[in-house]
């Protein structure tokens, strides 16, 4: 790729300037793991010292997982200046500096789309919030960035949802998704689209129907949808959507008065399902039933009289209905309702808050349904009916599905090893930074197991070592093996920086840690500790820099 190769003559420079005499550019990576807000600061940590000691100029490649790609995205969307994301970072996070209602009008304009689904409340709700930032701006802007070889290549990691149970049996290697400025697909299969075009509907490889590109804040939903496990994450968005429909129908009813006999359905309707995801047997639900076949009684003429009976047979029939046949009752009217507002003519105010009343029910329907489902990242399947025609899949599975789900790379290795791993990358150093939860080598460990399967060179690695380090971490482990690349492993909290309060320090900066909850002095204190780390460990890093670049062709 001509990005890469440009990056890689920007690289000899800067290692000749640092004292490194070099005719060819080592490829060194640097992975950044997930951990939610705590990743995210102390990525930026790590990004800010390595520039402070001239070594990010001699990285090619930049990756992350989860709370990573959102520092990534930082780092990017401000054209690698470290020194103004430091700057701004502490006055992000002044409560006064953030509101609510933005959050919700970039949802609900969200909702209209075709594939709506979690990822997008998460998104606009959840991660804007918590890194205190909307990205308008396009993966594909950061193009400009990068093809000069100013700054290091970035790779942002999801996964497959649909194919994790395989995953889990098997590590197979097209779980792994990868998205650059470039393109986005599947580096297993060999198989990307432009990223423009990611979203887009395809068959056969071609272009049926296409899509604006998403932005940013919608990416870093997606990148970074697994900040807790699945109970904690279902509570919480069940909490926060319950709160946003109270905010949203009591301003609508405030500033717009009465509800309408057009809308007396709709919220009837949601009303039901929201009691009914509650508590299936809410003794309340055959009330909510009475008043939505109430509502949609007074609606009968205009609905049609046949449309009228076949809605309402379905209400009728709840009561004999199973559990399962309920649900499709459900789907199948909120399916109709949110239809219908999406063709009535209604005009969409354009100022800031104001949205119409069909606007808030169709995205709060959405959402209770995608809550119901637990359905997430929801993008149309770009190798549709491609059947090995072009690409060379020949794998039924990736080419009959509709849709995709993609997914927080976390879920299955909280760092993004598989993408940077390919012999097509020849990745010779990797510095490996890790802000997860929990046993800090567990990622070196899901690697050294995924590589053992598939062949990969990865440095061998023992079971004993990994728990004993595992016991009070040094900050830096270096890891070698006959072959492939090098690995400097970085854990976050250590015996070095925290002395005997590493657990402290964990409980400090749980992953499920709001922003709200964050002081400036909190973020200032995790970007020290993350700097700390690359500080201590120059040396070590240099060093093993020296080697890659020895380990290099060198020209006459």
């Amino acid at each position: 790729m001509e990005a890469v190769d440009n990056r890689k003559l920007q690289v000899v420079m800067s290692l000749n300037k640092l004292g490194i005499k070099a005719d060819e550019a080592p490829v060194i990576a640097v992975l950044g793991s997930g951990g939610g807000l705590r990743a995210h600061f102390a990525c930026l940590g790590v990004l800010i010292q390595l520039k402070n000691h001239g070594l990010l100029d001699v990285i090619t490649y930049l990756a992350g997982v989860s709370g990573s790609t959102w520092a990534l995205s930082s780092f990017y969307t401000n054209s690698g200046n470290v020194e103004h994301i430091e700057a701004v970072l502490e006055h992000r996070f002044d409560p006064e500096n953030w509101s609510i209602w933005d959050s919700l009008q970039k949802t609900i304009e969200a909702a209209s789309l075709e594939n709506y689904s979690l990822t997008d409340f998460w998104a606009y709700i959840v991660v804007s919030r918590q890194t205190r930032e909307f990205q308008d701006s396009l993966l594909s802007s950061i193009k400009k960035h990068v093809e000069k070889g100013t700054l290091p290549y970035p790779i942002f990691a999801a996964i497959d949802n649909d194919l994790h149970p395989v995953w889990k049996d098997h590590k197979t290697r097209k779980s792994w998704f990868e998205f650059t400025p470039h393109h986005a697909g599947y580096p297993a299969l060999q198989a990307y689209i432009p990223i423009t075009q990611f979203g887009s509907q395809f068959e056969n490889g071609r272009l049926v129907k296409s899509a604006p590109e998403r932005d940013l804040s919608f990416l870093r939903g997606l990148w970074g949808s697994a900040i807790a496990n699945t109970e904690e994450n279902k509570k919480f968005i069940w909490d926060e959507f319950l709160s946003l429909k109270e905010k949203l129908l009591g301003k609508h009813q405030l500033t717009q008065g009465m509800i309408t006999e057009e809308t007396a359905v709709d919220e009837a309707l949601l009303e039901l399902m929201v009691a009914y995801i509650k508590d299936e047997k809410d003794p309340s639900i055959q009330k909510k039933l009475q008043a939505l076949q109430q509502a949609l009684g007074a609606r009968r003429g205009k609905q049609g009289e046949p449309e009228y009976r076949e809605l309402a047979m379905m209400i009728r029939n709840w009561s004999k209905a199973s559990l399962q046949e309920r649900g499709q009752i459900l789907e199948t009217l909120v399916g109709h309702f949110t239809r219908q507002a999406s063709t009535m003519a209604v005009s969409r105010a354009l100022s800031v808050y104001r949205v119409t009343f069909w606007d808030i029910l169709d995205f709060l329907a959405k959402t209770v349904m995608c809550i119901w489902n637990w359905e997430w990242g929801t993008v149309h399947n770009f190798l549709l009916k491609l059947y090995g025609s072009r690409v060379g899949v020949t794998d039924d599975e990736m080419c009959s599905r509709k849709l995709l789900h993609l997914v927080d790379a976390g879920l299955a290795i909280n760092s993004p090893y598989p993408l940077l791993l390919p012999p097509a990358r020849e990745v010779q150093l990797i510095l490996s930074f890790d802000f997860s939860a929990g046993d800090p080598f567990e990622t070196v460990r899901a690697t050294a197991d995924y590589c053992y399967r598939h062949k990969i060179p990865f440095p061998l690695v023992k079971e004993a070592d990994l728990k004993e380090w595992a016991k009070a971490p040094s900050s830096c482990y270096i890891l070698k093996g006959e072959s492939g690349p090098v690995v400097m492993h970085f854990p976050l909290f250590n015996k070095d920086n925290c002395g005997d309060d590493i657990n402290t320090w964990r409980d400090k900066y749980a992953t499920f840690k709001l922003s709200d909850t964050y002081s400036v002095q909190l973020v200032k204190d995790l970007l020290e500790k993350s700097k700390e780390n690359v500080r201590k460990n120059k040396e070590n890093i240099f060093r093993a820099i020296k080697e890659a670049v020895r380990s290099c062709p060198q020209t006459s």
